[in-house]
């Protein structure tokens, strides 16, 4: 018989990757795993979840599955191995939906409240020009955050941490070309809500008709109905596109310090920088933070105030809840090492003699029996 033959799959998967596949820029890069907690949390959260892991591409687990057995402590034990940093992860009561933000391995959590929430397609349904393709995925997003100037420690903890998620930019040599989405974070003083958006960026030349944009887009006109192409550049109708649509203000336009991938945006030129919503949209309001993994001391609460000797008994109950669950742990392994050693002992080959000897001497007495009788 020939020797059977394995599919492309099967070679693929048995391939072993080389030692280093995976760059520096990757692993210093904060990863981030969005999933659900809960028995049920309905369609709509779901879709929710869907759309974050979208957002928090490349650097993040688009099709991870979870199953009810999953419980926290295995998302943590797997965050080294996968360079994990934080995890996100929703929830559904009968009165609201949350959201957790935890700091992997050590904490905070931040719990928050979603007040309203609107999924990516009914956002970019209602757009006339949707901005959306898969190549603006392939890089993080750029972090915008407003408002966050507060010295209280709630708000420091929040920008820290919202920080914290995405990879840093480094100002000197960063590729403009590779910044093709963002997310805005925006903090109402009065009641505190925090507002989430996600934007496509799209930089376009400014200052040039719409005839000229084509060309330089490599768009070729029909030019049949003209005699000359000087007729269709300055034909009524084809003003600047900035003009057109109030895109001539200085408040979106920059000048380039590099060249763009895409045509018409030359170094030292002026471009117009366009923001298109893609979703999803959430309205955030922060419940309470939690000093370690969902188990620690609440180090803010925003509807529940402590004096300080209730604070200093909490504080002490936490305390020796994990005197007690470090000591039941300690016995715990005292008694499955002591049963390991019972076990060896009795499968050791002196033992093993020992009951053979035992038993040979039984049938010796019971042959000695048999001739007295």
């Amino acid at each position: 018989m020939g020797r059977k033959q394995r599919g492309r799959a099967a070679r693929n998967a048995r391939r072993k990757l080389p030692p280093n596949f995976e760059t520096d820029e990757v692993r210093r890069a904060p990863h981030v795993l969005v999933f659900k907690r809960g028995v049920s949390v309905g369609n709509n959260v779901k879709e929710l979840i869907r759309d974050m892991r979208r957002v928090m591409e490349p650097f993040t687990a688009p099709n991870l599955k979870v199953s009810r057995k999953n419980a926290l402590k295995d998302f943590i034990a797997i965050s080294n191995h996968f360079h994990v940093t934080h995890l996100m992860t929703f929830s559904k009561t009968q009165l609201s939906t949350y959201m957790r933000l935890i700091r992997v391995p050590r904490g905070p959590t931040l719990n928050f409240r979603i007040r309203r929430f609107t999924h990516s397609r009914d956002i970019v349904s209602a757009l006339k020009r949707p901005q959306t393709f898969p190549k603006q995925f392939e890089h993080a997003p750029l972090l915008v955050m407003n408002g966050f100037q507060d010295d209280a420690i709630h708000i420091k903890l929040i920008a820290t941490m919202f920080q914290n998620m995405f990879p840093s930019i480094n100002v000197t040599n960063v590729d403009l070309s590779t910044i093709k989405r963002c997310v805005l974070l925006s903090l109402d003083p009065v009641n505190g809500l925090v507002e989430f958006r996600h934007y496509n960026i799209k930089i376009a030349p400014s200052g040039i008709s719409r005839a000229a944009k084509k060309l330089l887009q490599g768009k070729v006109p029909d030019l049949s109905k003209f005699n000359d192409i000087s007729d269709f550049m300055y034909r009524e109708g084809n003003a600047s596109e900035s003009e057109d649509e109030g895109m001539g203000n200085d408040e979106n336009e920059v000048i380039l310090s590099q060249q763009l991938r895409s045509r018409g945006n030359l170094k030292s030129n002026q471009s117009a920088i366009r923001l298109t919503e893609i979703g999803p949209r959430m309205t955030l309001e922060l419940v309470k933070i939690e000093d370690g993994l969902c188990d620690g001391e609440v180090l803010y609460h925003t509807h529940i105030s402590k004096t300080s000797e209730e604070v200093a008994e909490l504080r002490q109950r936490t305390i020796e809840k994990k005197r007690l669950k470090e000591q039941r742990k300690r016995e715990q392994e005292e008694n499955v090492k002591r049963k390991q050693e019972n076990k060896k002992k009795k499968t050791s080959p002196e033992n093993q003699d020992e009951d053979m000897n035992e038993e040979s001497d039984n049938d010796d007495g019971d042959d000695e029996d048999e001739d007295e009788e």
